[in-house]
């Protein structure tokens, strides 16, 4: 259907919530139906009177001489929000119109709730840059989960981050060890110094004495002339981090060993100690018992290591967590390959649940990336996940991956969250307060449990 400019100028200021123009005496030019109906008087009664006989609660006339667009409140009708905006003919000011930008005190809460969402995630943004200009990449908010093991976990990782002991965690391949390592030494009086890698399983052992701890110059061939400095040096006042530290070459560990027990080094080709204070956190995937029995890895230097033990639960033991992990992934690869995903249907959550997930959160965070590829029209489907053994698992995509406790536990926290809601009349800012948890959060809560 064709429409004349005036008619598609007139459509448009029909579809614009609250719209309202008043002239510089404050007398009504113009306001739409839905504006009409909202502050409840007749459209055509309304043209030509006195703005404060139609709307006495606004504030146009206090704002009539504003240069620029601000933002007002209603709080006492219905909880709306509008824009002034003064409007200019020939350069004269001629009146101002308003519109409203929120009605509704549910729509409020909704856009507060992602308002602070969004600057949850700016600073969570500036906290990570300042962290990687520091060398520490991820911090505690980056361990993603509700379940009862993540949070203890992040109760240990507080708990060493007091300490300046040594720090072995352990964990299996794919669970964020590195993460926690990170999270240790931004919690940590360190943080302002320098967080610095090392792989044990990547360095040959020719080269593990010289990266951990340096050499003068010139003291063997193809040495620079400056020297170099060491992991151990790089890391003073700082954290170490030893990846992968069950690999660590047996002939070097004696060496280590006395860097940890007399907190000073030697570097090749000198005969001068270096007093280093450097906290050594070190991560392994295996258990170093059992490599100690096999007379793979030194016992005193096992136990010298072993004075903060950190476990990283496998993905299997938090499957509750699965959804978080998965938006948060969904979030992060859908911005990198240019896709939009607006709705994710509940069965992809189902089938995550199923598996068990022996690769743990590098595995859920691999087949994540693949359903976005897959995915079609901004919706990630139960087709796009693609599990490993995928057929043998097909009959159990609608069963509940809860074990009986577990169940237990979201049902009482579901008739907890219905009760609340109710003597709250289904106020959710209300029933938050109540349970002393944060809207945001018990929006997560309903939408896990189904509410």
């Amino acid at each position: 259907m064709n429409l004349d400019n005036m008619e598609k100028f007139e459509l448009i200021l029909d579809h614009i919530p609250g719209a309202l123009y008043v002239d510089t005496e404050g007398i009504v030019k113009y306001l739409n139906e839905q504006c009409a109906k909202y502050i409840g008087v007749n459209l055509e009664w309304a043209l030509g009177k006195d703005i404060l006989e139609v709307f006495p609660e606004t504030r146009m006339m206090e704002n009539m001489y504003i240069n620029r667009p601000k933002i007002v409140f209603y709080h006492s009708f219905g909880a709306g929000i509008s824009v002034n905006v003064p409007v200019f003919l020939n350069g004269e000011r001629v009146g101002l119109l308003e519109y409203d930008v929120v009605q509704a005190s549910e729509v409020l809460y909704e856009l507060s709730d992602n308002y602070t969402k969004f600057l949850d995630e700016e600073l969570h943004s500036l906290r990570r840059e300042i962290n990687e200009l520091r060398g520490g990449k991820y911090s505690i908010d980056d361990i993603l989960g509700q379940s009862e093991v993540i949070d203890k976990l992040k109760e240990d990782i507080r708990s060493a981050a007091l300490s300046d002991a040594t720090v072995l965690i352990y964990g299996e391949t794919g669970t964020g060890k590195e993460l926690v390592a990170h999270a240790i030494h931004n919690m940590s009086r360190r943080s302002k110094n320098n967080f610095v890698k090392m792989n044990a399983a990547n360095l040959p052992e020719s080269l593990a004495e010289s990266e951990l701890f340096g050499y003068e110059g010139g003291s063997f061939t193809g040495a620079r002339k400056e020297g170099m400095k060491g992991k151990f040096e790089q890391a003073d006042n700082g954290t170490l981090f030893i990846d992968e530290i069950n690999q660590m070459s047996y002939a070097i560990q004696p060496k280590l060993l006395r860097a940890l027990q007399e907190n000073e080094i030697e570097k090749i080709g000198s005969d001068k100690s270096i007093s280093i204070d450097a906290r050594v956190v070190a991560t392994t995937n295996q258990d170093m018992r059992k490599l100690v029995k096999d007379g793979k890895f030194r016992q005193d230097l096992f136990y010298r290591l072993h004075v903060i033990l950190i476990i990283v639960p496998p993905l299997r033991q938090r499957k509750e967590d699965i959804p978080i992990l998965a938006d948060d992934f969904i979030k992060k690869y859908s911005r990198t390959v240019g896709k939009t995903i607006r709705y994710v249907d509940d069965d992809v959550y189902k089938k995550l649940k199923s598996y068990d997930w022996p690769g743990n959160v590098r595995e859920l965070q691999n087949v994540i990336e693949r359903a976005i590829a897959f995915s079609k029209g901004g919706r990630i489907t139960a087709e796009d996940v693609e599990l490993p053994g995928a057929q043998k698992q097909q009959d159990v995509y609608d069963v509940s991956s809860d074990n009986p406790i577990d169940a237990a536990k979201k049902k009482a926290e579901r008739e907890i969250i219905i009760q609340v809601l109710n003597e709250c009349n289904g106020n959710k800012t209300k029933a938050a307060g109540v349970l002393k948890i944060s809207r945001p959060l018990l929006y997560q809560k309903m939408n896990r449990l189904g509410l």
